[in-house]
This record gives structure tokens, C-alpha cells and sequence, in this order.
């Protein structure tokens, strides 16, 4: 194909990528904006493999049959509570992908100019660190018990400051001699351990800001490796996914108050000032599905607040009918979805919308806060540090100035879960024993459908 025509379907296919990272800013043009970028990914590929540069069809049929049977076979097998951790492996391979394309571009070639040097180094090293991060990201949303095993790195800033110069010095060296393609591989060998030893130390609550950073250096070595091959749309497409990644891991930092770096090199869990579960839980009052049934009987605004528990329980679909059977006796509704409630950026909104629950009941934790204090009863299903008060109240909490949803703040809190135990922060929440505080325990889609059927029966 004449090599302006594919720069030309190039072009065509990086507008389409931006229409549907536009389409992907709202709910209601997601799946369009979806089926965009899908569009344009398929032109892309399709473009390349008319390129002449493409000398064979064989080995890209044999990687687009396993490939696809391996895509298919996780599009039906996992659960949309498994959505996160098959999100840090799309990351990890898309990490591994380019390291495994540049380093194999450069040693074809035989004398690489300093620029394809600079961008093979660079997606070496990004790759590689998105590799053996999302790697670790993936074991710590899985909740293998191996994983509470092991501990952060001694003196981890340190030794990610090491690694961090080493694999520096390692790219500077494969620059001046790239004839030397040992460089290449140290780099590697460096940038795993870098990887592994910056996510180990990553508090859990700290995970969606993890996995949309991830994705942005998945989208950064893409790029590089763009450079090296000489593929425009790589590049603009991989660029694309770096600034759009950065761009929400800086929402996400803003919504949890916390800076990047305190991210990377922080950890989050109890501290020697946290109170411990028994200081904390001194009038933990437990309730009852008819008990739940009355207060809705007489309420006139219901809050309902989605976390990671719900996604579990796969209870979004009797959340639903709930939501459904309390408007039709007059009630007004409305679901508080916290920015990094769940284990990835919009976790609650795909999961609601998924039970197909309308757009316009779901509101942003600052739109729900102002009218808390109107709010009759509000039901949180499976959230823990998002609602825990003390972000707000204990500036010595491990969380403290996180922003939370404030259902303490409501006339009556029921909390649905299953027991006492703390969230990904790792500390016990006091809205849990509040005055204004009833515990519903037991699993999520269990607890609702016994409220609803408290409630028809009266």
C-alpha cells in the first residue's frame, strides 16, 4: 500500500481514537465511545498488515487466533468483581508487548541512531516496570493469601531510589553504545525489580490510583516503542493513553487527597496512633432486615452507598430492586458513588449500570454530601474507608483529609456487611459503632432481598 494512504489511515484512526476517549468522558456515550476506539484499533491493525514492511501473515494469524481465543475466554469467564485485577494484566501485557518489540526491533537492527536508542531504552525500562507492577497489582486485587505474606522492602525508598538510578545509568550506557545490546536486557532485569519493589509498598486503598497509573505507562511505552518502529499511530495512540492515564490518576489523587508522590512512596495502614477494633467497636448495634423494613416504611429520602462489598456479592441487581420498589411508594432515591469506591476508576458506575440503574440517580460524592443531612436512612452496602469518618474528624488517621462520603451525617446509617473487618486501609471505621449507626451483617445481595421482602410483606 502506498505510504501515504497508510498515513492518511493512520491520521483517520488517531481522530477516531480521540472521539472515543470523548465519548468515554460520560455514561451516556461510553459504549459509543467505546465502539470508537475499537473501530480505530481495528483500522490501525488492519492498515498495518497492508504495510510493506509486513513480511509474512503467518505468525500474526497464529498470535490473532490465540490471542483472541485467550480474550474470549476472559470476556466470559470473569466476574465483574474480577474486573480490576483482568484491568492490571491488560496493563501488564500491554507492558511486556512493547519491551518484547522494541528490544526485538533493536537487535534487527544494526546501527541504531540515537533516538532509536533513547526510545528503546525507554520502553524497556517503562514497559518492564508496568510488567512487574501490574503483576503485583494483580496479586494484591486478587487477595491471594501469599500476598499477605509479604512485606514491603526495608528502607523501599531507598532501594527504589538505587534501582531508579541504575536503570538511568543503564540507558545512558545503552545510548552511548548501542551496539552493546547487554544494556538492553539489564535494563530489563533492573526494571522488574524496580516495579515490583514501587507497588509492594502501595497501600490497597491506594490501588485504583495504582491501576490508572499503570495504564498510563502501559500508554507511554507504547509511544516509545512507536519511536522506535516508526509507527505514527503507535505513537499518537500510545501518547493518547500516557495523557489520559496521568490525567485521572491526578483526579483520582485529588479525590483522595493525596499528592502522586505519596502514592508511590507512601504506604497507608494503622499507625501507632490508630485506635485498635476493640477501643473502637464499643456499641456496635446490630440490626435486622424488618427492623431495616420499618425505617424505609416511614422514610422519605433513601441514599444508598455502593463499595467493593457489593461488587463481591454481586448485589448490584437487588440493589436495584430496591431502588425500584422504594420510588414506587414515593420515596426519592439516590445513589452516592465515592470517585475511588471499588478497585479501579468507575468500578460503582459499571457495576450500577450494569443492573441498568439510571444514569441520573448516581451522583458524585460532593453533589450527595450537601444533602446527607436530609437524607432519612442511608444504606451502605460494602463500603468501608470511603465512609469512614475518621478522614474527616482524626487528623492522626492514616486517612486523614481523605474526602468521604459523609453518611454519618444522615439520620440513620445501615451498614451491610458481613463482619467487622476493615478495609483496604487496614484500620476499624467508628461509623460502624455511631449513635445513628445500624449494622445489617451478612452478605450483600442476601441482606437486600431480605429488606425487600421485609418490606412487601409489611
Amino acid at each position: 500500500m502506498n505510504r501515504t494512504w497508510i498515513d492518511l489511515a493512520y491520521l483517520v484512526a488517531a481522530v477516531l481514537f480521540i472521539f472515543g476517549l470523548k465519548g468515554l468522558t460520560r455514561p451516556r456515550t461510553a459504549v459509543r465511545g467505546n465502539l470508537t476506539g475499537a473501530c480505530a484499533m481495528l483500522l490501525a491493525v488492519i492498515v498495518t498488515l497492508f504495510d510493506q514492511q509486513v513480511l509474512t501473515f503467518g505468525t500474526i494469524l497464529t498470535g490473532i487466533v490465540i490471542g483472541g481465543a485467550i480474550g474470549a475466554l476472559f470476556a466470559t469467564r470473569v466476574k465483574m468483581e474480577q474486573m480490576p485485577e483482568m484491568v492490571a494484566l491488560f496493563n501488564g501485557f500491554g507492558g511486556v508487548a512493547s519491551t518484547l518489540v522494541a528490544g526485538a526491533e533493536f537487535l534487527r537492527t544494526d546501527d541504531a541512531t540515537t533516538d532509536v536508542a533513547i526510545a528503546t531504552a525507554a520502553s524497556g525500562l517503562i514497559g518492564t516496570v508496568t510488567l512487574s507492577g501490574s503483576l503485583v497489582a494483580f496479586a494484591k486485587l486478587a487477595e491471594f493469601k501469599f500476598m499477605k505474606k509479604v512485606k514491603p522492602l526495608p528502607m523501599s525508598n531507598i532501594v527504589n531510589g538505587v534501582l531508579g538510578l541504575v536503570a538511568l545509568l543503564l540507558c545512558g550506557l545503552l545510548v552511548a553504545n548501542p551496539a552493546t545490546d547487554t544494556y538492553y536486557w539489564l535494563i530489563v532485569l533492573v526494571a522488574l525489580g524496580l516495579g515490583y519493589s514501587l507497588t509492594i509498598a502501595i497501600g490497597g486503598a491506594d490501588m485504583p490510583v495504582v491501576i490508572a497509573l499503570l495504564n498510563s505507562y502501559s500508554g507511554l511505552a507504547a509511544a516509545a516503542t512507536g519511536f522506535v518502529l516508526q509507527n505514527n499511530v503507535l505513537i499518537i495512540s500510545g501518547s493518547l493513553v500516557g495523557a489520559s492515564g496521568i490525567i485521572l490518576t491526578m483526579i483520582m489523587c485529588d479525590a483522595m487527597n493525596r499528592s502522586l508522590p505519596a502514592v508511590l512512596f507512601g504506604t497507608l495502614g494503622p499507625s501507632a496512633d490508630t485506635k485498635s477494633a476493640d477501643e473502637v467497636y464499643t456499641n456496635v448495634k446490630s440490626t435486622s432486615a424488618e427492623e431495616v423494613a420499618m425505617l424505609l416504611d416511614v422514610a422519605r429520602r433513601v441514599v444508598i452507598v455502593p463499595g467493593y462489598g457489593m461488587a463481591v456479592a454481586q448485589a448490584q441487581h437487588s440493589v436495584r430492586d430496591l431502588a425500584n420498589l422504594l420510588m414506587e411508594r414515593g420515596m426519592e432515591v439516590e445513589f452516592g458513588i465515592h470517585p475511588v469506591a471499588g478497585r479501579m476508576p468507575g468500578h460503582m458506575n459499571v457495576l450500577l449500570a450494569e443492573a441498568d440503574i439510571p444514569y441520573d440517580l448516581l451522583k458524585e460524592m460532593d453533589d450527595i454530601n450537601s444533602t446527607m443531612e436530609q437524607t432519612d436512612v442511608c444504606i451502605v452496602i460494602g463500603a468501608n474507608d470511603t465512609v469512614n469518618p475518621d478522614a474527616r474528624t482524626n487528623p492522626n488517621s492514616p486517612i486523614a483529609g481523605m474526602p468521604i462520603i459523609n453518611v454519618d451525617k444522615a439520620r440513620t446509617s445501615v451498614v451491610i456487611k458481613r463482619s467487622l473487618s476493615p478495609g483496604f486501609a487496614g484500620i476499624p471505621n467508628p461509623l460502624f459503632s455511631a449513635d445513628n449507626a445500624l449494622m445489617l451483617f451478612g452478605d450483600g445481595k442476601d441482606a437486600v432481598t431480605d429488606i425487600i421482602t421485609a418490606i412487601k410483606e409489611g
